[in-house]
């Protein structure tokens, strides 16, 4: 599939971020969320018809890649509402030397039931996925990485490897330890 036939709803895109995942990454803010949590920091994400159609393309210039980033991480809304534009800017990211990260509100377990090839595929390409619905009663701004309590930082690539959940062991130095080599698509 050619990238100018790939399109995206987004709800915007940060060039270069610290609190959105290990090191500096960039971030596109997927439109659309069929979660609607109480307590939502991006409520304007839930539509799915908000935010802008763009091209593959298109997001990776509003992207500005650096070649100083850890990777990109997908946020939103809701990402894997959309695994087949998910998975074709995950290649590009891999590509371009850099690793994926994902928030989910669907649970690692939600996650792995699904039957969408594109899901797989995404995974196989996923440094850290961070799942589970934010809850308000389990908010905890201290938390790295994650709103509530319930929320997990998973090692998508060791929990692959291994077949059991594997929670991320990472530094808040920037230093992640993830490796931007090996899995799909490499």
């Amino acid at each position: 599939m050619a990238n100018h036939s790939v399109f995206l709803q987004i709800a915007g895109v940060v060039a270069e971020s610290v609190v959105d995942g290990p090191g500096l990454r960039a971030v596109v803010f997927f439109q659309g969320c069929p979660h609607h949590c109480p307590g939502c920091h991006n409520p304007e994400t839930w539509d799915p018809q908000g935010g802008e159609k763009l091209s593959l393309d298109e997001v990776w210039r509003r992207l500005r890649y650096n070649p100083l980033l850890s990777g990109v991480t997908f946020s939103g809304g809701e990402p894997l509402a959309q695994p087949e534009g998910a998975l074709a800017l995950a290649k590009k990211v891999r590509a371009a030397g850099g690793n994926v990260m994902i928030y989910t509100g669907y649970t690692w377990e939600e996650v792995q039931a699904f039957s969408l090839p594109a899901v797989k595929e995404l995974l196989a390409l996923t440094a850290l996925l961070v799942d589970g619905p934010f809850q308000l009663a389990q908010k905890k701004p201290d938390l790295l990485f994650r709103g509530s309590a319930n929320q997990r930082i998973i090692d998508v690539q060791r929990t692959l490897a291994e077949q059991k959940l594997v929670l991320w062991a990472g530094k808040e130095d920037g230093r992640d330890g993830l490796a931007t080599t090996g899995g799909a698509g490499n």
